[in-house]
């Protein structure tokens, strides 16, 4: 009979996989340990099973992928009132005046940098999980809106933009001349 144990997905959730024909009694094979290759990943990013390589440690790896010119992104929320679009921001430890906020017909950027006022060694952090430089975000909005009625305010450390909705259900007439 062959052994089986549940899969990853099965530990960490408690659930067990529909099978029409075991009734929920199905689940993945042990294999011998000797049957299994090890994966690693090397330096140029490409696959190699077995020995012969030099494998980095997490934080090596973090620190090979992140470029220094990379921006980070803003987590927002989006949400509408009767009368406006409205984006939330948390924006911790930047000043108004390194904030860049600009319409551009659907769209609103948010562009700044967030300023690490204290240099301490890498090999000193413990954790370093703050984004520290530049970041954006781009937001396409989903109605018109009043551009030159839109105010932006930062306060606690939430960026809160109030985007005035346009009232598209008015009628405009426009007069015909006649040459």
């Amino acid at each position: 009979m062959l052994k089986t144990k549940k899969s990853f997905f099965e530990r960490v959730t408690g659930s067990s996989p529909i099978d029409s024909n075991n009734m929920g009694e199905s689940s993945m094979p042990i294999y011998a340990q000797e049957e299994e290759t090890e994966m690693i990943m090397n330096n140029e990013g490409s696959m190699n099973s077995g020995g012969g390589h030099r494998s980095l440690n997490v934080f090596e790896e973090e620190e090979a992928s992140f470029s220094g010119d990379a921006e980070g992104q803003l987590t927002i929320d989006v949400y509408q009132t009767e009368n406006e679009i409205v984006i939330k921001s948390t924006i911790a430890g930047v000043k108004p005046e390194d904030l860049d906020v600009s319409i551009n017909n659907d769209m609103v950027t948010i562009k700044g940098e967030r300023k690490n006022e204290e240099a301490v060694n890498g090999e000193n952090y413990y954790y370093q999980e703050c984004y520290w430089g530049f970041f954006s975000r781009s937001v396409v909005l989903p109605i018109d809106i009043i551009a030159d009625k839109a105010e932006a305010s930062l306060k606690n450390g939430i960026l809160t933009i109030r985007l005035p909705k346009a009232d598209t259900t008015k009628v405009k007439k426009i007069q015909v001349r006649g040459f």
